[in-house]
């Protein structure tokens, strides 16, 4: 007998498959699929938008999500292809499982972190309808000399609303410039006195002392400075808010005249807005900055009503009677979308 033919290859043997040979393969496929991931297929159309195609997801995934759950089947292939997961071991604590609950005392020991509340979130920045405070009874406008004439101006523009507005301004203060006074002391006593529902807070013409912080001196205007005066505007607001009962307006520092002072005021700026994180839901910090100084380039003037209007005092620092008016309309704003009773 000659020999084969390298070339030529052997035929298959056994019997061919079919058509519907390679359809039921399939078929049978899709049902194992349906059966293992049928939670997954359910879950994400749950999450669909209502509409057509998440009929169509769900009427798939519908029947194969039941027998998930009625026999574990999901559960089981999880069990069986968990040792096949190519990552190292991940033992040795640290895990999210670990991390202090939001609402508890913060977490302790090495990589620590203290949780993150539902407080530190402004609803509206998430898109939900924030919940409104009924009535604005009183309003405290408070800090240094930055916040004249402003108390002035929202005092004037509240009363007609029956709002009783407590002006509270102590000149030549400053967070930094505590041994004049002590923020943190008036604040409590403030509070404790007035039981305020708003306070309006502008304050800054008077910083850039340097810290004494457990013994060592801590000049302005680096990260560990803008680190103490965080810290301690952070437990003035925590005293504003009242436990979430007072809504609390934090005014940032137009952009300043001088080279010096304008290095002053990005630091306050900056430390304001980290001290705020823990209580958005409570603390709006309105940035005068971007309405007066925009680009932080300092300009005495700027269109007014469609007019260019002065509105700094010749200092290069504090607000002129229509600077206040331009700033009483940013808080007036807020308060629109805080108290019900302004609506």
């Amino acid at each position: 007998m000659a020999d084969k033919d390298p070339f030529i290859l052997d035929r298959p043997t056994g019997r061919p498959m079919r058509a519907r040979d390679a359809l039921v393969c399939v078929l049978v496929a899709v049902l194992v699929l349906l059966v293992v991931q049928g939670r997954s297929i359910r879950g994400s159309g749950e999450k669909m938008e209502p509409g057509i195609e998440r009929s169509i997801v769900l009427a798939i995934g519908g029947p194969g999500g039941w027998i998930a759950d009625r026999f574990g089947v999901g559960d089981d292939v999880e069990r069986l292809t968990a040792s096949l997961s190519p990552d190292d071991s991940l033992g040795g604590g640290g895990g999210f499982d670990e991390t202090t609950a939001p609402g508890s005392a913060p977490a302790t020991g090495a990589g620590g972190v203290a949780p993150v509340t539902p407080e530190a979130f402004d609803p509206a920045a998430l898109g939900e309808k924030p919940k409104l405070v009924p009535k604005l009874g009183t309003l405290l406008v408070t800090g240094d000399s930055l916040a004249q004439p402003l108390d002035v101006q929202l005092a004037r523009r509240l009363a007609p609303e029956g709002v009783r507005t407590v002006r509270d301004v102590h000149l030549g203060t400053g967070i930094s410039k505590s041994k004049l006074l002590d923020w943190g002391s008036l604040s409590t006593q403030q509070v404790k006195k007035e039981k305020p529902d708003a306070i309006v807070f502008f304050l800054g013409a008077n910083e850039g002392f340097p810290f004494d912080v457990g013994g060592q001196v801590v000049n302005c205007c680096g990260p560990a400075w803008a680190a103490q005066y965080a810290t301690r505007a952070r437990k003035m607001m925590q005293t504003f808010r009242r436990r979430g009962a007072s809504r609390v307006y934090w005014l940032t520092l137009p952009g300043q005249r001088s080279a010096p002072r304008q290095n002053i005021a990005r630091a306050v700026n900056a430390a304001i807005v980290a001290a705020a994180q823990p209580y958005r839901a409570q603390v709006r910090v309105l940035d005068m900055s971007a309405i007066f100084t925009p680009g932080g380039t300092y300009r005495a003037s700027m269109p007014v009503a469609g007019r260019n209007t002065i509105v700094r005092e010749p200092d290069g620092i504090h607000l002129n009677e229509a600077g206040a008016d331009v700033a009483a309309d940013l808080v007036l704003e807020r308060f629109k979308a805080d108290f019900a009773s302004l609506k």
